[in-house]
């Protein structure tokens, strides 16, 4: 519930709507502008029927803020010109199951980047107008918060995650995220970036294209004698891979029907049970993105198990 001790019951509707759409946190600005005096500020904060966070920002209650009134309070403590990025922007818009303690916030570059707890306040040369969506929280739109959030990742497994979860979660189009990387000029992280998001696109596609027999002569394994791209009649898209004389067949699934955040350790885990079983086993596409050398190392094992013995250099 909303306090309006001392706001005049003529601008009361007004601010009671703002407040609904802004999760009850409104800058000193706004309130002004609709007929809130500072005078009616002070004294409701002073009664502690309001509450300051920050230096512009008021909420009208006394409790806990939401993740919603989080990002209210950080584009008022930001700066007109802020806009939530990121993971940040990609929460604002739906996504759901990610861990991130933080509001991460863009401002263009000569803009004042404070500091306020909760708060990740950078400036960026990649904010442009056309970036943020035209109503509501300004946020960037979820392609190019995508982009930004692997970008600002703080490794390729937390990276390729984002991306998966805002593909999978339908919060847009695989198509669209490889679009907004286009913007990308240099970056260590983009090659990779591209491959996770050919693997969105298009698992099978990118499944025939990956040269896994190269991968095995990386770590000096034997070439399979099957390598073929298989669909099932439920859509699942998976890499086929045989290996006659040892008796290891070799699963390796897309993207789209899988849980991304257990996908690779849900993988790994399988793998160590079924080595000592059947020797079928399954690898996820993102995980030889981010893990390729545990997983090539259970093949390994897999195939020491029918017979193989690797040869001395």
């Amino acid at each position: 519930m909303y306090a309006f001790d001392h706001v005049p019951a003529a601008v009361r509707t007004t601010v009671r709507q703002l407040a609904d759409e802004q999760h009850g946190v409104l800058s000193r600005r706004q309130l002004h502008r609709v007929g809130v005096t500072r005078w009616m500020i002070a004294a409701n904060l002073r009664a502690q029927r309001w509450r300051l966070h920050g230096r512009q920002s008021i909420c009208l209650h006394t409790g806990d803020l939401s993740s919603g009134a989080m990002c209210w309070y950080a584009v008022h403590e930001a700066g007109p010109r802020a806009a939530i990025d990121g993971v940040s922007a990609l929460e604002a818009a739906g996504l759901k199951g990610f861990e991130n303690d933080h509001v991460r916030v863009s401002v263009p570059r000569g803009a004042p980047a404070v500091r306020r707890p909760g708060l990740m306040v950078r400036q960026t040369r990649r904010l442009q107008r056309t970036d943020v969506v035209p109503t509501g929280l300004p946020r960037v739109r979820v392609p190019i918060a995508a982009v930004r959030g692997a970008l600002w990742a703080r490794s390729n497994r937390q990276a390729a995650t984002i991306l998966a979860m805002t593909v999978q979660q339908r919060l847009c189009r695989a198509e669209d995220i490889a679009e907004g990387l286009l913007a990308v000029r240099r970056h260590p992280r983009k090659a990779f970036l591209e491959a996770v998001v050919l693997d969105l696109v298009d698992g099978a596609q990118a499944m025939g294209e990956l040269d896994f027999s190269r991968i095995c002569r990386t770590y000096g394994l034997p070439k399979p004698d099957r390598q073929v791209v298989r669909k099932t009649s439920r859509g699942r898209a998976y890499l086929d891979v045989y290996w006659r004389a040892f008796r290891l067949v070799v699963e390796i699934d897309g993207i789209h029907h899988l849980k991304v955040p257990a996908i690779v350790s849900d993988a790994l885990r399988q793998n160590d049970l079924t080595l000592a079983a059947d020797r079928v086993l399954r690898i996820p596409l993102l995980g030889l993105r981010i893990a390729e050398q545990q997983f090539m190392e259970q093949i390994r094992t897999g195939l020491a198990a029918g017979g193989w013995r690797q040869v001395a250099s």
